[in-house]
């Protein structure tokens, strides 16, 4: 059994969680939004920008992984990234919400570029971040903690962007009209990026790696893309993460059309998604304690069959029932809190099944590709929402149409509860089970010993 990891290394390491959602959140949450209302792009354009950024995008994380699981300092392989590309994210965060006038075409070419460079500085960024959960320990249970940890903190920074952003727009922003909500933003921006700057560097000063490749290993890229393609439970784990990536993206990047077209309250959008947030964070802080009762796939489809039919029972909710969608939300919440965790801990386990199976251990570029998947998924839903709207011509900051209402009802109910139930069948072909890690990592030790 090895030595549980202290709590200062585990609550630091979850702070740089806290620090990825001041991004992450004002991305799902307002970014598309802040195209269409404050920029002034179309939804179609924006959609496709976005889908377009998104793909390209995907394909720039098996070669962080790469990079970083080739790199060596005397710090490590992964914690250097977090301070090396802090600043960097910050500025190009800065950049994305910065909204020059520069016409029809220029704005969208700067959209273009902004948003390319803000998603490849977060994913050189994230993909070392993530990878160094799998090798802080070798325990599954520790590392069922260590994530639900970090989703908590994951959450909380979620929960503390789509509250405080709206204010902080209007605050720093310190004025009416157009210009001062465009410069609103993009101070709001730098406050959080020079916040989540902070925490990244207090993850790299107090976490530690402990475990790494075989001795003398020296493999190319294309034997590690080799070694994914023939993982059968990380396979499992890339399809279930777009399915589900899908379904989160499609209810909150929605919701803040929802609560402006459909509910007619805009305000209300500031607690409901940190409802939400908080919600998750406390499902969040039960996964460790579930995983110790309920095998991780079954927990993992449970979860997802509860979100299925919560998501479908929000098509019921009409627009009045203020309390009936707030208590959906947070049950949501509950419900999905364990499943960033839990995935993530998941993803470790299937780099000691590759490391078990064919001798070579491949952390960063395993949790790199589980990204992808995600980026897809988050782009797949971005083009469904951009579909839906520009074929019942959403008009932005106008009164929608009827069947414009209507198609933000499907967006945020109906639509993601079909691909929650395509998650679950997708953990049916997942096929590691408890005792089969712990005879994984008993044979891992085994051969540790013998070297």
């Amino acid at each position: 059994m090895a030595t549980p990891l202290p709590w200062r290394e585990k609550i630091s390491y979850g702070l740089a969680d806290m620090g990825f959602n001041f991004y992450w959140a004002n991305i799902a949450t307002f970014l598309m939004m802040f195209y269409t209302d404050v920029y002034g792009i179309s939804a179609a354009a924006a959609a496709s920008m976005m889908f377009v950024i998104k793909i390209i995008n995907a394909f720039t994380d098996p070669l962080i992984g790469a990079v970083a699981d080739r790199t060596s300092t005397r710090f490590g392989k992964f914690r250097p990234y977090l301070v090396w590309m802090a600043l960097p994210l910050a500025g190009a965060g800065v950049l994305t919400y910065t909204t020059p006038d520069l016409g029809a075409d220029g704005k969208l070419a700067w959209a273009y570029g902004t948003y390319l460079l803000m998603m490849v500085c977060y994913t050189c960024i994230n993909i070392p971040y993530n990878a160094l959960s799998g090798v802080m320990s070798a325990e599954p249970q520790e590392r069922s903690a260590i994530n639900g940890l970090r989703f908590i903190f994951a959450f909380a920074g979620s929960m503390l962007v789509t509250a405080a952003t709206p204010a902080m727009v209007a605050f720093l922003g310190a004025g009416e009209g157009t210009d001062a909500t465009r410069r609103g933003w993009q101070l709001t921006m730098l406050a959080w990026g020079v916040l989540a700057s902070l925490l990244f560097a207090a993850t790299f000063f107090n976490t530690r790696e402990r475990i790494a490749p075989p001795p003398r290993q020296q493999t190319r890229v294309r034997d590690d893309l080799r070694d994914l393609a023939g993982n059968r439970p990380w396979m499992v784990l890339f399809f279930l993460a777009l399915i589900i990536m899908v379904s989160i993206t499609l209810r909150t990047t929605t919701a803040a059309y929802y609560f402006k077209y459909v509910v007619a309250r805009p305000e209300l959008l500031a607690s409901f998604l940190p409802a939400y947030m908080a919600a998750a964070a406390a499902g969040a802080a039960l996964t460790p304690v579930m995983t110790r009762f309920v095998d991780k796939k079954t927990l993992m489809m449970v979860l997802m069959s509860l979100t299925a039919l919560m998501s479908a029972a929000f098509f019921f909710v009409g627009p009045e029932q203020i309390t009936a969608m707030y208590a959906l939300q947070i049950a949501l919440g509950l419900v999905l809190g364990p499943k960033s965790p839990l995935a993530f801990s998941m993803y470790a386990d299937t780099a000691d099944y590759n490391e078990w199976r064919n001798g070579r251990r491949a952390t960063a570029m395993t949790f790199a590709a589980a990204t992808f998947s995600q980026k897809l998924g988050t782009a797949l839903a971005v083009a469904v929402i951009g579909a839906v709207f520009t074929q019942l011509g959403y008009v932005p900051n106008a009164a929608q149409s009827s069947g414009s209402q209507a198609g933000i009802v499907w967006l945020m109910s109906i639509i993601p509860a079909v691909f929650a139930l395509l998650a679950v069948a997708v953990m049916f072909f997942y096929n590691l089970d408890s005792g089969k890690l712990r005879r994984i990592q008993a044979d891992l030790s085994a051969r540790k010993a013998q070297r």
